[in-house]
């Protein structure tokens, strides 16, 4: 029992520790080795396979050298990048710690899978620890937290997880410490493929919590819900549940198939009141996969040869056969684990670079729930399982707990309100806040935060928001942003039900309307998204927000043209305001659009206003525009490397009442 406690705990709090280098190695591809948009994202692409590929080899490296080495090594490498990565150092430096925690991650799997034929119920706890965690803390990686509570949790981590690995034997995941058996090869398999859907979807907070903000009025615009994070217990206790209790036998085996491939296509079809029933199927259909593929080739706890089914290719009577059958599987695990997480990387690339290449993407997580789904389901039905409750069940519970805890201790924007009266001016601040990552490839929501506060804002429009990307980590950076300024928010999507723009209000809201713009060749999808600020006593101001995206070579006329018409006739008379990122400058064609609309630059008096790149900006695409009843005032572009962009701000006298 101790070993198997051991293992499973073990295997769980290193998959937790490589998926916390992942939340950092991800972002770092496009915000550190390359620039969204500007670097090719086959270039990019390239430059995340590689490492994968590199893995491969590891399975020859452990039959030569040895699992036990090969694994201690590869656990010390991650452990130290990953506490390492916890000072944030940012830049290529934390790039490149990121990619070395990464490749003695996917090392380490591949020494573990040696040892280990029964890694479903490790595998499935660390999914499950790492999802109640993150939402515990609101979606925000330790790996970004730089107090006390993020050095002490990751370090204890650290420390137990290096104490299990140094601990001596040979240990599988059901029994006590006797040689791994030949099984197990499956499960291994789609530990890469169940990573990539459990992080996408089933087990993603951040998406959760989206989709509950898509239900506030079930009219296709999010708004600030409360208890956000409630889908979130449900989820891993149905995940866990699926994963670590006895699967159905004959046909009813089909059901977490058929209900992982329910919540994939629900989640392709990118609808956001759709989003929360993905994640509870997906949850519960991949943990049912997993049970499935837990292959028993003997029975759990018994190392003996005559327990094995009758033909499984063994003989009782030559020792010497079982060493061989064991080599044979765990040099088959060794590589289905490094095959198994270079789907992984062929997912996450092929889904997210489709924003940059253009092709549709809603097939790649229907294909990985296809792979899960037929793995699974061809896997021989397990013989044999301990009586009683299946230990880590006491775990799950444990689990299931401390997720319960996110949507109670979650922080809830408090609302809007207009109880003084309609104010004389309005200060608007619109910022393109590259999903919260800062020029250094940190994750930055305090810089943000801050240089958005410092101008004592009424209204902010944003543009670039991400709200539940693997990709980017996994974060809610709009409603992380919007806890932080104390602003209830409104979000459009554009590119899909995460992804897109936002405005946020000290004012009540009314009548969002989202318009989605025609590509025209641009690599994102666009959107325009418009509120009514409810100024009190009768007073509305038209808000709306938008990113324009430029086709190659060319300005975004088409986009503006289309823009300017929508907010004209949205605003209907009443004062109005244009802003956003819309990658044009003063006297170009899709610039004249606004100004041929009737509206005027706001950002007029301060010209030029360079507000890209931060660092050093020479490009002016971030615009305010406004109708002549308003009177623009103090426009400024306040530094701040907190995104690629720097934010504008500008002060606007409402008409005379």
């Amino acid at each position: 029992m101790r070993y198997r406690q051991l293992a499973t705990g073990t295997l769980a709090l290193g998959v937790l520790l490589l998926i916390d280098v992942l939340r950092v190695w991800l972002p770092g591809i496009i915000t550190i080795f390359g620039q969204a948009a500007s670097t090719p994202a086959e270039l990019m692409g390239a430059f995340a396979l590689v490492w994968f590929l590199l893995a491969l080899g590891a399975p020859a490296v452990v039959r030569r050298v040895g699992a036990r080495p090969v694994t201690v090594v590869a656990a010390v490498a991650l452990a130290v990048a990953r506490l390492t990565l916890t000072a944030a150092p940012g830049g290529r430096t934390q790039l490149w710690l990121a990619t070395a925690g990464l490749l003695a991650g996917l090392v380490w799997l591949v020494g573990v899978a040696a040892d280990t034929d029964r890694p479903v119920p490790g595998l499935a706890l660390g999914f499950a620890v790492n999802a109640a965690l993150h939402a515990v803390l609101d979606t925000v990686d330790l790996v970004w937290r730089g107090d006390w509570v993020g050095w002490l949790l990751s370090s204890v981590a650290v420390v137990v997880f290096l104490v299990g690995t140094a601990q001596p034997g040979r240990r599988t995941g059901s029994g006590d410490a006797v040689p791994a058996g030949p099984g197990g090869t499956r499960a291994w398999l789609l530990a890469g493929p169940a990573l990539l859907l459990a992080g996408m979807v089933a087990l993603s907070p951040a998406l959760a919590r989206t989709g509950m903000s898509y239900l506030v009025a079930g009219d296709g615009v999010a708004r600030s819900p409360l208890f956000g994070l409630a889908p979130v217990p449900v989820a891993v206790a149905g995940f866990l549940c699926a994963a670590l209790t006895r699967p159905p036998r004959r046909w009813g085996r089909a059901y977490g198939p058929v209900v992982v491939l329910a919540g994939a296509v629900l989640f392709a079809l990118d609808r956001g009141d759709l989003l929360v029933p993905a994640v509870l199927l997906t949850a519960v259909g991949l943990g049912a996969c997993l049970a499935l593929s837990d292959d028993a080739s003997r029975p759990a706890g018994d190392g003996t040869n005559a327990s094995r089914p009758a033909g499984d290719g063994t003989n009782a009577s030559h020792p010497g056969g079982d060493t061989a059958n064991a080599g044979a599987g765990a040099a088959r695990r060794g590589y289905a684990v490094a095959a198994g997480m270079l789907v992984f990387a062929l997912g996450a690339v092929g889904y997210y670079s489709a924003y940059d290449l253009g092709y549709p993407n809603a097939a790649v997580p229907v294909v990985v729930a296809v792979l899960v789904a037929a793995v699974a389901f061809t896997a021989r039905p397990v013989v044999h399982r301990l009586p009683g409750p299946f230990p880590p069940l006491r775990a799950a519970a444990a689990v299931t707990a401390l997720a319960l805890l996110a949507p109670v201790l979650a922080d809830e924007v408090p609302v809007a309100s207009n109880r003084d009266g309609p104010p004389e001016r309005l200060t608007v601040v619109a910022y393109n806040i590259r999903m919260g990552f800062g020029l250094d490839g940190r994750f930055d929501l305090r810089g943000l935060a801050e240089v958005v506060d410092r101008q004592r804002p009424d209204v902010v429009l944003l543009s670039e928001v991400d709200r539940a990307w693997l990709l980017n980590g996994g974060h809610d950076t709009l409603d992380l942003l919007a806890d932080r300024l104390g602003m209830p928010y409104v979000f459009g999507p554009a590119a899909d039900p995460v992804w897109g723009d936002a405005v946020l209000s000290r004012w009540p809201v009314r009548d969002p309307r989202t318009l989605p713009l025609a590509a025209v060749g641009a690599p994102t999808g666009a959107q325009a998204l418009a509120v009514t600020l409810d100024l009190g006593d009768g007073v509305r101001t038209a808000v709306v927000s938008t990113h324009l995206q430029p086709p190659p070579g060319r300005g975004p006329v088409v986009q503006a043209r289309a823009v300017a018409d929508f907010a004209t006739r949205y605003a209907a008379g009443r004062p109005l305001v244009v802003a956003g990122d819309l990658n044009t400058e003063p006297g170009d064609e899709a610039f004249a659009a606004f100004t041929n609309a009737g509206l005027l630059d706001a950002l007029a008096a301060a010209r030029p206003l360079a507000t890209s790149p931060a660092d050093d900006p020479r490009q002016q695409i971030d615009h305010v525009f406004v109708s002549p009843g308003l009177t623009p005032s103090d426009p400024v572009a306040p530094r701040s490397t907190a995104s690629d962009h720097l934010p504008v701000a500008v002060t606007l006298t409402l008409p005379p009442r």
